[in-house]
């Protein structure tokens, strides 16, 4: 790929224009701690909530949609497609109690909702999990993701193309440092605003490029996914329950089970991670709901379908072509395309590099500042420091986040052994998906109850894998690995549960008065709080909650639809997604918002 003059200077644009960014927002983001990583909590909705979208953007992700699509069709992405329902729930009934509950981390949350010295402990172990082990695999993903763009984009070596990552990455954690949270969210949102606007460019000229979309339709009409199905079968948007990537036992657990009893970084059920910390820089309540409403709408309605288009592209092309080299890696195709003047003007090339340098840099910006917050807040503060002042803390965060990029580039080299590693900690979160959804709503649960939910996770799906050789790789292996894990889980986290002790009354007494839960599952508490005005809004929670699961899905296809040319259904879709948010709208307006749209 020929990199002109002209590319150069959009991309060197491109990076000054970040670097303003931090230095005009560095004395908004260095007076407390509250202002590094939760930027004052003053952010707008629409600026919180881009900033989520942005950092789920990263540079591997349209790859990955390239993989899923080439090899089992549009409804391929379905394998994280089905958690918009653990979006929606966090939307309508969590985002609020997080706003709430006033923290800084979501793991400083432990020592507001349980007490004593497991309380401690539990908090301090996820502070270390979270900010090291977990935060370097990921970043040391998305590091390898993008040498090996570069490697094909630029035709350097792994070598080099490491070398220009960690320049890339220094001066994200540069900005990072400089700006804290407050620089993250503003250049997430120019970066969202960018990488966005060239996705959409690419699949436009995609299409263009193969002779339109009544081409691109008919030659998909008897296209078979690469993994096997029916013939046509590339372009449905529910899979075929018979196909051998997706049988009806798999299906159901997908959309019944993993959204809510799986945790994972990015999409915690309850709300948790990076989408937490922005809850907690929003503004108020109703900023806070609305940003991770903004966040699931544009996540999983809007922004797949420029990355579908332009898969389907690549299949049709390359498989026409009998390239071998696609149906290997599959996910190249959409570089590929990118590459070829076919397809996309040579002229843009300078801004579609940019674009992916945004995609990488909005994730690891976020990694980088989420991954301070919990060594330095919830670890080195709460364990091992003297009343220090504040700017003693803000430095040090600063030094924390230049630590965490220069161990992110070493995670890079050995990230082979991690893709492991990565397998072993997200068995952990196997089954603990619901101890994290009730603790909010029922006063019983306690600090026992996480550990032993995430033990017994850990424990049984090392077992399934280990003396039975169940394999996450095979689908029903996969769906029936997480059956018997979360029901054993389950049972062993409620019996520990009624088998230890309530926490303190007066901790449950000030989490209820802090946080104001639904009285339901908080009788006894509620009980010895009487001037706590009740919530009563569980059951509008969960139409609201129904009425967005509709909303998203409703809207995904209906634009699919249109853009695939069956306008009247595809407008149909959206009118009924219409209604659903008329429902949401006119609920929250009755409860007290008259408007949502500031």
């Amino acid at each position: 790929m020929q990199i002109q003059r002209i590319d150069w200077i959009i991309i060197g644009a491109y990076f000054a224009i970040n670097l303003g960014i931090g230095i005009y927002y560095r004395k908004r983001a260095t007076g407390s701690m509250d202002d590094y990583f939760v930027s004052g909590r003053r952010a707008t909705w629409w600026l919180a909530g881009t900033s989520m979208v942005a950092t789920t953007f990263a540079a591997d992700t349209p790859l990955a949609v390239t993989g899923l699509v080439a090899a089992n069709g549009i409804a391929g992405n379905w394998v994280w497609w089905s958690l918009a329902a653990s979006g929606m729930l966090t939307v309508f009934f969590y985002a609020r109690l997080w706003r709430r509950a006033g923290v800084l981390t979501d793991v400083e949350f432990a020592e507001i909702r349980y007490s004593g010295k497991p309380a401690a402990f539990l908090r301090g172990f996820r502070a270390l999990y979270l900010g090291l082990p977990v935060n370097l695999i990921i970043m040391g993903w998305v590091n390898l993701a993008m040498v090996e763009i570069l490697q094909v984009t630029l035709g350097v070596s792994k070598v080099d193309a490491l070398v220009i990552c960690v320049i890339i990455m220094a001066l994200t954690a540069f900005v990072s440092t400089l700006s804290g949270l407050w620089g993250v969210l503003v250049m997430d949102l120019f970066q969202f605003i960018l990488k966005m606007s060239m996705v959409i460019l690419l699949a436009v000229f995609s299409v263009r490029g193969l002779g339109g979309m009544d081409v691109l339709m008919e030659k998909l009409a008897h296209a078979q996914p690469l993994q096997g199905g029916k013939a046509g079968g590339m372009i449905d948007f529910v899979p075929d329950l018979n196909s051998p990537w997706m049988p009806l036992i798999t299906f159901f657990v997908y959309i019944s089970v993993i959204w809510w009893a799986t945790w994972y970084p990015g999409a915690e059920p309850g709300g948790g991670g990076y989408v937490a910390q922005r809850i907690f820089s929003a503004k108020d309540e109703r900023h806070s709901l609305l940003a991770t409403f903004w966040f699931n709408l544009a996540h999983y309605a809007v922004r797949p379908w420029p990355w579908i288009v332009t898969a389907l592209v690549a299949y049709v092309h390359y498989t026409g072509l009998q390239d071998a080299a696609f149906k290997a890696k599959p996910g190249s195709g959409y570089i590929r395309i990118m590459m070829d003047p076919q397809f996309f003007p040579v002229y843009l090339r300078g801004l579609m590099l940019a674009g992916f340098a945004a995609a990488y840099m909005s994730t690891i910006g976020t990694q980088l500042n989420w991954g301070a917050s919990y060594l330095v807040n919830d670890f080195y503060r709460r364990f091992f420091a003297k009343p220090r002042s504040e700017r003693h803390f803000v430095i040090l965060s600063q030094l924390v986040t230049v630590l965490l990029m220069l161990l992110s580039a070493l995670a890079t080299l050995y990230m082979h052994t991690i893709e492991g590693a990565w397998k072993f900690l997200m068995a952990i979160g196997a089954g603990t998906g619901s101890v994290f959804i009730l603790r909010w709503y029922w006063w019983r649960i306690n600090a026992w109850s996480e550990v032993s939910a995430m033990a017994a996770s850990l424990i049984t799906s090392l077992c399934l894998q280990g003396f039975f050789k169940w394999s996450s790789d095979d689908p029903r292996q996969m769906a029936y690995m997480v059956l018997v894990t979360v029901a054993i889980s389950t049972l062993v986290w409620l019996g520990v549960t009624l088998a230890t002790g309530p926490e303190r009354a007066e901790t449950l007494i000030a989490f209820y008065r802090r946080v104001r839960p639904n009285r339901f599952g908080w009788g006894p508490v509620a009980a010895q709080a009487p001037d706590v005005r009740p919530t009563p809004d569980g059951l509008f929670n969960f139409f609201d909650w129904l009425a967005g699961c509709v909303l998203i899905y409703m809207t995904l296809f209906g634009v699919g639809k249109i853009i695939f040319g069956e306008t009247v259904r595809g407008v149909a879709f959206l009118g009924v997604a219409a209604l659903a948010g008329v429902w949401i709208y006119r609920d929250l307006s009755r409860r007290g918002w008259t408007t949502v749209s500031e």
